[in-house]
């Protein structure tokens, strides 16, 4: 009679182990998030009231720092503006949606 192949257990773990990104640091990246949708969300609050007539449902992208932001009908288009305009800058923006709760999507 022939032995049947052991079955292979899979290898669990991560391919490249150094490259684990510690807690702390993603605690801290997502720190940082949270404090720049903040920042952003105050002047999305401010703008929402004056362009929400003539641009309702479209999407709005906010820089915190100057208070400057880009809107266009599809997301497609305000990302375009955001490259297009931030070339070669570590700009982050947070987009938004003009309507009455700022979401782009639905949950």
């Amino acid at each position: 009679m022939t032995s049947l192949p052991q079955k292979r257990q899979p290898r669990r773990g991560r391919i490249f182990p150094k490259y684990t990104i510690p807690p702390e640091e993603l605690a801290r990246r997502r720190a940082k998030r949270i404090e720049l949708g903040k920042r952003c969300r105050v002047i999305f609050e401010r703008l929402r009231p004056e362009l929400i007539e003539q641009y309702y449902n479209w999407f709005i992208a906010i820089e915190p720092d100057s208070g400057d932001y880009l809107i266009d009908p599809k997301l497609e288009g305000v990302i375009q503006k955001g490259q297009e305009r931030y070339v070669n800058t570590d700009v982050k923006l947070t987009i938004f949606r003009l309507n009455e709760t700022g979401t782009c999507g639905t949950i």
